[in-house]
């Protein structure tokens, strides 16, 4: 029996269209600054030229010199270098293995590597140090960990104060 010889009555004209299935619309993206539109004096320097905040979340893992203006705050694993004059936040989550300089540290999860801040270092609760550290203002919550060694030293107008060690204590000499 062979197909091609049937014949087939014709579709009735009143049938409707098969409907086209759901496609959801695609958001356009709009540019905060559509550069591409913009001539040289109307482009804004402002935003993209001061200081920004940043967070790299839980889950993500970094590599490599991680070097910003403003705020970051990192809740993921980072290996490498850091340099800034501003401020880091080390989230509860986050794994740090990195030598740090910057200008003020704060901890609330692990660093492994040496720290040296221009203006302060703050080891919170639930913070874990393992490295040295250098600056002119510590504070280090009770129930967090530190273990390393710790420089701290003013810097006046003209001289630096020697920073030296008795007892156990940093002790600044001028």
């Amino acid at each position: 029996m062979s197909y091609w010889n049937n014949k087939q009555e014709p579709l009735p004209a009143t049938r409707e269209p098969i409907p086209a299935p759901f496609t959801p619309a695609v958001p356009q993206h709009k540019e905060s600054f559509p550069m591409a539109t913009m001539t040289r004096e109307e482009v804004p320097t402002t935003p993209l030229a001061s200081s920004s905040d940043l967070l790299l979340g839980a889950g993500a893992e970094f590599e490599g010199k991680l070097t910003f203006k403003g705020t970051v705050r990192i809740d993921a694993k980072f290996s490498g270098s850091i340099v800034t004059n501003d401020v880091l936040v080390v989230g509860e989550h986050a794994r740090i293995d990195a030598e740090i300089t910057c200008g003020t540290v704060v901890v609330h999860g692990e660093v492994n590597g040496n720290i040296k801040a221009k203006n302060a270092v703050e080891v919170h609760r639930s913070g874990k140090v393992r490295g040295n550290l250098e600056t002119p203002s510590l504070m280090v919550e009770k129930g967090s960990f530190l273990q390393g060694e710790v420089k701290m030293a003013t810097i006046e107008k003209g001289a630096a104060a020697k920073p030296t060690a008795e007892k156990g204590a940093a002790v600044l000499q001028q």
